[in-house]
């Protein structure tokens, strides 16, 4: 067998094919005989995730109970595990070592795995089970898990060594030191290089069951650092249904403990072999002969990380309150706007290890940047350059044109989120559900309005609700023919998306970080409608951001979200999901709504998210027990520490938190 990992990152599989022509069957195209493996292998075949087919190829040792036993026994008496301890499955493929850790009474497991058929499939197990274990997806590299959270990280099952380069190898091993605890415990097992280098078999087949056979080739690379594989599987009647490539790095003894030297790791012990049986007493693959070991986090992991900021000097960057702006009440900045800036400016002054100046003259703002370019920018500024609010990405172009490090998200996030079609479309992408909706341009005539309502009308491009008023919620098509016309007059040219409109509760999902660095994930916000005057439709409007006149502003209030952990978690990967697909940057918001029948759909993203005190980003800090100074000092830590991390060359793992010792916060 193949056995290029027990724990979720293997093979290249294409899915299985069931087409049929002229009504005979018809398996997936093979390639046939090939001369060199090494040149068919895809840089990123590990990007295709595991599907059912890896379970049947490799289920007679990885869904085999006595090997999983056996492999847990080692990990609980070799790193000293108590009950107590928090312990994290790296690649853990369908959770069978996290969940017979939870079945041997450990309370506080986490899996995490690239592969989302294999992470829901360990989700099923454990409900089945009515096991407490928690499971995410992630990348090896990037994983989203807090900085110090665990007391062991455990890479069990050979699932080490399966990317291209040496150096993303490394990367792995950095981001767990990062989650580890200092004297915490790395434990991994991995093929023996030396030993599979002269003992691999160059073919083989077996039989899988009644109707599969899988046929391997194997062969060394070039500079014979890894082994190279290739998988045939075929089914009686449809023929070949994979044809797949995949690889591992071998390493000796002497190169893994090298290896984890140079991460910083200590202490390193081989304990021996692990041994592996088949259900089928076939090829074993990579899983014949691998190496037990563990290293020890140092001592000296948290003194790291107590330094200074990355850049004390920062100026901020807000709207222009000298000019007009379209989008605040009477088309101005008012005394609200003005109290809100000097409570920022409170807050920061809280911050003493930063030096803070303004700059709030748009006229005069490239030239003072030019003449006197900061050293590091906290870009406040969501009006917009010239407090147009189809601007907003301008400032951060500018800054990128004269190589002004700053904070928040780039010009392209800003300009792709600013386009809510675009965004819908995308969230569907990755299988994230979102409202039914039509795209109107309202210089065509012709366009087939929808006919199911209620439904919410609003501008495709822009934010803080500009085009959306109470009215923007249409029960029938003379209410919706109205509304477009008033967008039409008011904001002429501008596409329009008519929704269905979501009547359940409405949550926002508030994340500080970026990837690869760890996440700080606020407390979900549940919005609260049920003080609105009867009659209003509940929405989160322009009245409830601009007017403080309006029953939207002093009727609608704001709460910690009661959901259920497995909602929670969802919304809370499905915002982590766009926060990297987008490439978003150090903070965003996320805001989602239930349907009538209670199913949670993605209404939009928010780069780039107020930063107001009384905002939801700041009620959600409020909830896990940060104050606004604190929230401030979080997003600037981590956007220095993005900024100064690419500048070096090397991911740092940046402290979001502030130096107050306050409880996690992650769902």
């Amino acid at each position: 067998m193949s056995r290029a990992s027990t724990n979720g990152h293997g093979p290249h599989v294409s899915t299985l094919s069931s087409k049929r022509r002229n009504g005979a069957p018809q398996g997936t195209r093979t390639i046939g005989p090939v001369s060199d493996l090494e040149r068919h292998l895809p840089h990123d075949w590990w990007r295709k995730l595991f599907n059912s087919i890896y379970l049947k190829t490799d289920g007679d040792v990885v869904e085999n109970n006595a090997n999983t036993s056996r492999e847990v026994d080692l990990l609980v008496q070799c790193a000293g595990l108590e009950p107590n301890d928090r312990v994290l499955d790296l690649c853990c493929g369908q959770g069978r070592h996290c969940l017979e850790l939870s079945q041997r009474g450990f309370r506080q497991v986490t899996g995490v795995d690239r592969s989302r058929y294999l992470i829901r499939l360990a989700r099923r197990r454990a409900r089945s089970e009515a096991l407490s274990v928690t499971f995410h997806e992630g990348d090896a590299r990037k994983f989203r898990i807090p900085s110090e959270s665990f007391h062991c990280v455990a890479l069990l099952g050979n699932s080490f060594g399966y990317f291209e380069r040496e150096e993303d190898d490394r990367q792995v091993l950095d981001a767990v030191l990062r989650v580890l605890n200092p004297h915490g415990t790395l434990v991994m097992d991995i093929v023996d290089g030396d030993w599979m280098r002269t003992h691999f078999e160059p073919r083989s087949w077996e039989w899988i069951d009644q109707n599969h056979m899988v046929c391997r080739e194997r062969s060394l690379s070039d500079d014979r650092t890894r082994l190279i594989s290739r998988e045939v599987v075929v089914h009686c009647n449809r023929g070949v249904i994979v044809d797949q490539f995949y690889a591992e790095r071998l390493y000796s003894r002497e190169q893994i403990g090298s290896l984890l030297e140079e991460a910083g790791f200590h202490s390193i012990r081989d304990h021996g072999s692990v041994l592996a049986e088949s259900d089928r007493n076939q090829d074993l693959g990579m899983m014949a002969h691998r190496m037990f070991l563990t290293a020890q986090a140092p001592v000296g992991k948290c003194k790291r990380k107590k330094r200074g900021p990355a850049f004390p000097d920062v100026t901020v960057i807000l709207g222009d309150p000298r000019l007009p702006d379209a989008v605040k009440r009477n088309g101005q900045f008012n005394q609200e706007d003005l109290d809100t800036i000097e409570k920022m400016n409170r807050a920061l002054a809280e911050l003493t290890e930063y030096r803070f100046n303004y700059l709030d003259n748009h006229a005069g703002l490239l030239a003072a940047l030019r003449a006197d370019p900061p050293s590091f920018v906290l870009n406040l500024c969501d009006e917009g350059f010239g407090n147009d609010a189809f601007k907003e990405l301008h400032v951060p172009a500018l800054l990128e044109m004269l190589d002004i490090p700053y904070s928040g998200a780039g010009p392209t996030c800003l300009g792709l989120c600013y386009n809510k079609s675009l965004v819908r479309a995308i969230a569907q992408s990755v299988e994230i559900a979102t409202p039914l909706e039509t795209y109107f341009d309202p210089d065509d005539q012709s366009a087939t309005l929808p006919s199911v309502f209620p439904a919410l009308v609003k501008p495709n491009y822009g934010d803080s609700s500009i085009g959306i008023t109470q009215d923007a919620v249409v029960h029938g098509s003379e209410q919706l023919i109205a509304y477009l016309d008033k967008l039409r007059q008011e904001m002429p040219r501008v596409p329009v998306l008519i929704q269905e409109f979501l009547s359940g509760n409405e949550y926002s999902v508030g994340i500080v970080g970026n990837p690869g660095s760890g996440y700080e994930i606020l407390p979900v916000l549940e919005v609260d409608f049920s003080g609105l005057d009867t009659g209003l439709p509940w929405i989160l409007g322009y009245e409830s951001k601009w007017e403080p006149d309006s029953p939207y502003w002093t009727q609608i209030k704001y709460h910690e979200a009661d959901l259920p952990e497995e909602e929670k978690r969802q919304l809370v990967d499905h915002s982590i999901m766009l926060f990297e697909r987008l490439s978003c940057r150090d903070y965003a918001r996320f805001d989602f709504r239930a349907d009538a029948k209670g199913r949670i759909k993605l209404m939009e993203v928010n780069p780039n998210p107020g930063w107001c005190w009384d905002g939801k980003f700041n009620y959600m800090a409020g909830y896990g027990g940060f104050r606004y100074s604190d929230l401030l000092q979080m997003i600037l830590q981590a956007a220095q520490d993005r900024v100064h991390s690419h500048r070096d060359g090397r991911p740092v793992s940046p402290k979001l938190r502030p130096a107050k010792s306050i409880k996690s916060v992650f769902c």
